[in-house]
């Protein structure tokens, strides 16, 4: 079976989303040139793929472009699938916390791939590199980054510290800041930091702040809600500090500490800063 992924860059969610893809059938490869404009890139990759499945990345772009694409075929589309048997499918639904069987009734597949949910490929292939008509089509005609002030981004940090309510105050997130700092980490925080004014949304881990993927992701006094787990979900290990040894937290953490963090953070740089003086 003939099967068209659509990669959206060269990054890994596209290069995730042609593992699945490789899984499925005989793979083409399409990459799409010019300003971002959903339903004219949907028009071009409907023309382009004929009968083919179509599989793309899960990310904004990806499931957008995708769902454009169903709309145009009158079609079911799976959004976030992590594995494929036949016309059933298992997809992440609500933020990670949930795991649904569906079964696609159509001629045809259109998926993308849950994010973190596959090995990047090894290779990738060649794209055929399609042009799109824009005419008549909206388009995205500027991106407005917001000043970071030279922080390191979230989304793009290997390994970010990350502060919730027993935290205790905007100040007592000195603390994080100065081992985030011996760690070349980002400082992230929950939501109910932002909801009290000490850390600015842009901070926000989480189903609606930012999804991080780090190597490394250190939750200090953070309850572990289902919308904050969420966001961090992706991470390969995560260190959990908590006074509360009952918090859910504990139960997606690799590492766990439970402990005042007022005293158990300082004395991690304390020792980091000694090993590096050593």
């Amino acid at each position: 079976m003939s099967v068209v992924v659509f990669l959206e860059d060269g990054g890994d969610l596209s290069l995730q989303a042609l593992t699945l893809a490789e899984v499925l059938g005989e793979v083409r490869a399409l990459q799409i040139e010019g300003p971002y404009a959903p339903a004219a890139w949907a028009r071009a990759l409907v023309e382009a793929a004929g009968d083919a499945d179509i599989v793309g990345p899960g990310s904004d772009r990806g499931n957008e472009v995708l769902a454009h694409v169903a709309a145009q075929l009158d079609l079911p589309f799976a959004a976030n699938v992590i594995e494929v048997r036949g016309q059933d499918v298992t997809r992440i639904r609500w933020g990670g916390t949930l795991l649904e069987e569906a079964r696609i009734h159509g001629g045809r597949r259109l998926l993308t791939a849950a994010p973190f949910a596959f090995a990047p490929a090894e290779s990738r292939p060649d794209p055929e590199v399609l042009t799109p008509s824009l005419d008549g089509a909206l388009t995205v005609v500027d991106h407005v980054t917001p000043d970071t002030g030279g922080k390191l981004s979230l989304a793009d940090a290997k390994v970010v510290v990350s502060g919730g309510r027993g935290v205790g105050s905007s100040e007592g997130f000195t603390i994080l800041e100065e081992l985030a700092g011996l760690l070349d980490a980002a400082v992230g925080c929950s939501r109910v930091v932002t909801s009290a004014g000490w850390r600015p949304h842009s901070d926000q881990v989480g189903q609606t702040g930012t999804k991080v993927s780090p190597d490394l992701y250190i939750a200090c006094g953070i309850s572990g809600a289902t919308q904050h787990i969420a966001g961090c979900k992706g991470a390969k290990k995560l260190l959990a500090i908590n006074a509360d040894r009952e918090a859910t937290i504990f139960a997606h953490a690799d590492y766990a500490v439970v402990g005042d963090l007022h005293e158990i953070v300082p004395a991690i740089t304390a020792e980091l800063r000694k090993a590096r003086a050593t």
